[in-house]
């Protein structure tokens, strides 16, 4: 018996050699295997899509056992934690965090007022002493050369118990005293 060649190299040979006949009878077998290795080709791409399909199922089931233990551990947790005391519990933590809250705030506003009211003062003096630099008010060398005792007001008499004399360019002096210090107290 003769080897049949399916290619279209072999088909030519055997139409030279052979009869039309037998030369048909070849071109449907390679007609037939070529559907043939199509259909094996599909359903090889089912059997592909089958086994894809058959992993994502046992995926899917091995899933779900893991749910159905998560969620029996999950059952027992909360056997165990008692919800509703949780929510208790967690309401009185929110009304000690609220407390806790006002306290430090009360603490921190008291402890700004404070601090402002050093800062304050502080800058009181830094703004006094700066408007009497710039004013040329030298409050050491005045206050050594001031004359001691009690300073008169405008309606009373000019009255120094320390000094004989009373002049006038003292007068002044001590005007001209009494109006910085009414302008540095309207400050």
């Amino acid at each position: 018996m003769m080897m049949y060649f399916y290619s279209i190299f072999g088909l030519e040979w055997h139409v030279i050699f052979f009869s039309k006949a037998a030369t048909r009878i070849l071109a449907r077998q390679l007609v037939r295997l070529r559907q043939q290795i199509t259909n094996l080709q599909g359903s090889r791409a089912q059997i592909r899509g089958v086994a894809t399909h058959t992993q994502a199922l046992y995926a899917s089931t091995s899933m779900s056992t893991g749910m159905k233990g998560a969620t029996k551990a999950m059952t027992a947790m909360n056997k165990q934690m008692q919800p509703a005391k949780q929510v208790k519990v967690i309401k009185e933590f929110q009304q000690q965090s609220a407390q806790m809250d006002m306290t430090i705030e009360m603490m921190s506003e008291s402890i700004d007022e404070t601090l402002d009211k050093d800062e304050a003062e502080e800058e009181t003096e830094e703004l006094t002493n700066q408007v009497l630099d710039e004013i040329g008010v030298d409050i050491a060398s005045q206050l050594s050369s001031a004359p001691k005792g009690r300073i008169a007001s405008r309606n009373a008499p000019n009255i120094v118990t320390n000094t004989p004399k009373n002049t006038s360019s003292e007068a002044t002096d001590v005007e001209d005293l009494e109006k910085r210090l009414a302008s540095l107290r309207r400050i």
